[in-house]
């Protein structure tokens, strides 16, 4: 299967959507109901509830007897109504994390009630793209003290579609920040998965999409995902790594499999280097990772860590590449932008 294809179907009963590339699964969303709570990007009215002294926050009462976590409470005074926006999933037991720094994204546009000022995206570099988009964006938010992002996916888009959508998630931005009426309550929900894949995966465009009950049997994603629910990931050469979760950290073991070769710890490092940040957005897990390379001379790490920090780049999740310890492990830190998939199936806690 060749080519860029975002398949719409349902697993286990539950809607999903999948970003499948040359034939390998990149991207994974399925619904997590009860087991999410409030998924990342819901936006709710909440109200502050005590100072957190020494944690640089306070508690915010949520929905549902939910609490969230928020930073930013400069001017804020417990008992306020606050209007906040699920930034991430919390482990279990802890707050969720909330920031006040709204976004309304769409498919085209996101508008931004916190940073003023009109941005387009950097990935589009023909300046009559940027010229039109930045017409179009200053026509729409005309009036507005909220500011506006143009993405990637709007170079390809029609002006009356890109207007169209700037002023739904304009008129939606200024309805909902204005909304501290009342007690809390959920304002918007966070995106489906066939939403956040039709937002999300448009850019570059799909070379298919493919939807449908049988669509993810078809295309042999259920197979892909039963790969990634196994804690053992193949790598080239008969290599491969460990990835298992425990209450503390993201543990993993890259192991050299029958290779005895001297350039085998380094081929499989790299190969576990390369393939590292699509089993972690796959899985879902984030928090502190340690990586417990295979067995190498020290002269090679900065090859490794070259290869690291080009896996890493672009990625939707924030990511810290700390470094090696004294013992020679590897350590990064990983927002949790997703509830881990063994979690939204059943599997459990570790």
């Amino acid at each position: 299967m060749k080519g860029r294809v975002v398949v719409l179907g349902t697993y286990r009963g539950r809607e999903a959507a999948a970003l499948v590339v040359d034939g390998q699964l990149q991207d994974l969303l399925i619904e997590a109901g009860e087991a999410a709570g409030y998924a990342p990007s819901a936006i709710l009215r909440g109200v502050l509830d005590r100072q957190m002294k020494g944690q640089g926050g306070a508690f915010v009462k949520l929905p549902d007897g939910q609490k969230g976590f928020l930073r930013e409470t400069k001017g804020l005074a417990p008992g306020q109504p606050v209007i906040v926006q699920v930034s991430g999933f919390a482990e279990p037991g802890k707050a969720l994390p909330v920031t006040t720094r709204l976004l309304f994204k769409g498919h085209l546009a996101i508008v931004t009630p916190s940073a003023p000022g009109l941005n387009i995206s950097r990935r589009i570099r023909e300046a009559e793209d940027r010229s039109r988009l930045e017409a179009l964006a200053t026509d729409g938010m005309q009036g507005s003290e909220f500011g506006l992002i143009m993405r990637s996916a709007a170079a390809l888009a029609g002006d009356d579609e890109i207007a169209g959508e700037i002023a739904r998630m304009r008129e939606l931005a200024e309805a909902v920040s204005g909304d501290l009426n009342g007690g809390p309550e959920l304002l918007v929900d966070a995106a489906s998965p066939h939403e956040g894949a039709a937002r999300d995966w448009s850019d570059p465009a799909p070379d298919e999409v493919a939807e449908g009950e049988e669509a993810f049997a078809r295309h042999g994603v259920e197979e892909m995902i039963d790969a990634v629910l196994s804690p053992v990931v193949k790598l080239p050469g008969g290599a491969n790594m460990a990835i298992e979760p425990t209450r503390a950290l993201i543990a993993i073991d890259v192991n050299t499999g029958p290779d005895t070769s001297p350039a085998a710890s380094l081929k499989a490092n790299i190969a576990a280097a390369r393939d590292l940040p699509r089993q972690l957005r796959l899985r879902g897990l984030g928090g502190q990772v340690t990586v417990d390379f295979a067995p190498m001379p020290k002269r090679d790490r900065a090859t490794l860590d070259q290869q690291l920090r080009v896996a890493f780049k672009g990625e939707a999740a924030e990511t810290s590449l700390a470094g090696w310890t004294p013992l020679g492990n590897f350590e990064l830190q990983r927002k949790r932008d997703r509830l881990p998939l063994a979690t939204i199936l059943g599997k459990g806690e570790p």
